[in-house]
């Protein structure tokens, strides 16, 4: 076995570990035992444990190269076309979290136990697709192509909806007896939610109608007050 092979197989044990014991859970003599090495030679090719967590992120991102957002979606960006921008990212991370459920709970385990690999993966790829986005979303609000709200706020409420769907299929409902729709309705459905919501224009117009009867009899409750 060549030296990268071995650098290779290190890595992947220590992920497999990592994601079923968590980081705390998991010792380097642990990772050098299932990986049939000494402990030496995991510290061999990794000298520290940073390095480590980093080329976990690195093998991950040459694995999935669209762990970039911008692989996906470059050219929707730049022709400015919202439903392929969004439901490209929506049903790419929804196609990475099914492939790579490991990964998956590597993550959260790292963020429970506030560990350094949840940084760095917040500091290179998700703060990357919040910037991103909410700079798109701006461009695309100046023009009067969205409405004006925060940017950042509709970057998480897109995710959220990505995210939690995610959980529920890899952790809690791996059966799929709440909710069973492929990929491709999710992605495009959380799409249509984000792009046009799920009320009706009758409906807008009686709560807006509502809404200004309510404030005129306030307002009339307030005069006849003060006098």
């Amino acid at each position: 076995m060549t030296g990268e092979d071995r650098r290779l197989q290190i890595l992947r044990v220590a992920m497999r570990l990592f994601s079923q014991r968590g980081f705390r859970g998991t010792t380097t003599k642990e990772i050098a035992l299932a990986a049939g090495v000494s402990e030496a030679m995991v510290f061999r090719h990794f000298a520290t444990k940073e390095q480590l967590y980093s080329a976990i992120l690195d093998h991950k991102a040459c694995l999935h190269e669209t762990m970039d957002p911008l692989h996906m979606v470059n050219d929707a960006l730049a022709r400015k076309d919202d439903r392929a921008v969004f439901e490209g990212l929506a049903l790419d991370a929804l196609n990475q979290h099914d492939c790579d459920p490991q990964f998956h709970r590597l993550l959260l385990h790292s963020a429970l136990e506030e560990h350094e690999l949840a940084t760095m993966f917040w500091e290179k790829f998700v703060k990357r697709v919040y910037r991103i986005l909410s700079k798109y979303i701006r461009e695309r609000q100046r023009e009067g192509a969205m409405a004006k709200v925060e940017p950042l706020v509709i970057v998480r409420a897109f995710i959220g909806m990505i995210i939690h769907h995610s959980l529920n299929n890899n952790l809690w409902d791996r059966q799929r007896q709440l909710l069973k729709v492929s990929n491709e309705t999710a992605a495009r459905e959380f799409t249509n939610i984000l792009l046009h919501g799920v009320s009706t224009g009758g409906t807008k117009s009686k709560t807006n109608r509502g809404l200004t009867k309510g404030r005129r009899t306030a307002s009339t409750v307030r005069k006849r007050s003060n006098k």
